[in-house]
């Protein structure tokens, strides 16, 4: 390629590679689809990478003139090895699209419609914006929200070893990276989508579980506080259950960022501690492959719950959690060092019998924190670890528990 003189306007602006199916923008400029379509939607860009205009239409139009001259191009450099591009195949029409759905009456045509969804979803970002402004979304919103787990695939007509039309339903709504517009769309249901994808996770595959998770992910990302103080206690049990669980890498991270994000609202913090979240956060601690990204997000969580007389209880009441939460500081990230002395804060203050204080001491907590405002870890985080020694110096300042050479950084 290094020796053949490829006309500039082959080249994709964007991957600076020679287009296989060059579509144009609204701005004039044309790029290879695969790129433009991971830019405006996989990247959520709303400008013209070239001319920085704002996009209002995002349709992609087929550029057939320049994908002609491409493989006319091909076809006379063939003898250096360059090989010919091959026609695309159109994208998928939203006329094509509604019959799909219309078509798929019974059960045995439903699974076949969610089958073919699937493929088409598969080809490209233009057929998932085609499929989510032609019904797709509401039609799979309506298999989630009929999901019976008491039903048997000969009631419903399909075959046992055949795909369960919850589990496709799912995939696919998940996989369709779905808009802002679609997301609020699902949430406005009156609750009733958050509890059906409720009910799948309690009743699930662990396939369906893990793609609720990540659909309720994504919808808590856009939605409102009023709308993250209506979730149902039921929820945050099922969520405690996926992480048990470990399902997977990708549910239980998205379960990590669910929790971080619905936890300070309204009375969340007790719903999730009620649920039992603390001993299983704490379990996740305790593992040594936890990565520095889900001990981040593990001590966030704790932090928030621990905002309340039930998470404190519940982490006081764990053989572990103190010894853990006082690990992580100073050998994760700052991040998890801050989150950590924020913990053990809220102990301090709300919870400061003469049995914890004592633990702590034993347990090499005030150590920790002496240690803390010696080296270089934060601001915030040297400031509550300083307020948590001096709240209790009369019971820990001349303890032999604190080794000699952090004597001298208690504060006064």
């Amino acid at each position: 390629m290094d020796e053949i003189d490829v006309p500039p306007f082959f080249i994709c602006p964007i991957s600076l590679e020679i287009m296989k199916d060059p579509v144009t923008l609204s701005t004039g400029i044309t790029y290879d689809r695969e790129s433009i379509e991971k830019w405006l939607f996989s990247g959520k860009n709303t400008t013209c990478p070239v001319t920085k205009q704002v996009i209002a239409d995002c349709e992609l139009t087929p550029n057939h003139t320049l994908r002609r001259l491409l493989q006319s191009w091909c076809m006379l450099n063939a003898s250096l090895g360059i090989e010919r591009i091959p026609t695309p195949k159109p994208p998928i029409s939203k006329a094509q699209i509604v019959k799909l759905l219309i078509d798929a009456k019974s059960p045995q045509q439903q699974i076949k419609c969610l089958d073919t969804l699937k493929s088409i979803a598969a080809e490209n970002a233009t057929n998932k914006r085609c499929m989510e402004s032609s019904g797709v979304v509401e039609f799979l919103a309506s298999i989630v929200c009929n999901y019976d787990p008491t039903a048997t695939a000969e009631s419903l007509d399909y075959e046992f070893d055949s795909i369960r039309p919850i589990d496709e339903a799912l995939s696919i709504l998940y996989s369709l990276q779905l808009s802002e517009v679609s997301l609020k769309s699902l949430l406005g249901k009156n609750g009733d989508f958050i509890l059906s994808l409720t009910r799948v996770m309690q009743h699930g595959s662990y396939e369906s579980r893990a793609y609720a998770v990540l659909l309720l992910k994504s919808m808590a990302e856009i939605a409102d506080p009023m709308q993250l103080i209506n979730f149902r206690p039921q929820l945050f049990i099922e969520l405690v259950q996926v992480l048990h669980d470990q399902i997977s890498k990708q549910a239980s991270k998205a379960t990590l960022q669910l929790l971080v994000s619905i936890c300070p609202w309204g009375r969340n913090k007790i719903k999730a501690a009620e649920a039992g979240v603390v001993p299983v956060l704490i379990d996740l601690l305790l593992d040594s492959s936890s990565e520095r990204r889900a001990c981040e997000m593990i001590l966030t969580v704790l932090d928030a719950v621990c905002g309340c007389a039930e998470g404190r209880s519940e982490l006081l009441k764990h053989g572990a959690g103190l010894a853990i939460v006082s690990k992580k500081i100073l050998r994760v990230s700052q991040v998890a060092s801050e989150r950590a002395v924020r913990i053990l804060l809220s102990i301090a203050k709300f919870c400061a019998t003469s049995k914890v204080l004592q633990e702590m001491q034993q347990l090499g907590v005030v150590a920790k924190l002496c240690l803390v405002l010696q080296l270089d870890c934060g601001s915030k985080t040297k400031e509550k670890a300083r307020e948590v020694l001096k709240l209790h110096a009369r019971v820990w300042k001349n303890s032999p528990c604190i080794p000699t050479n952090l004597v001298s950084s208690y504060p006064a």
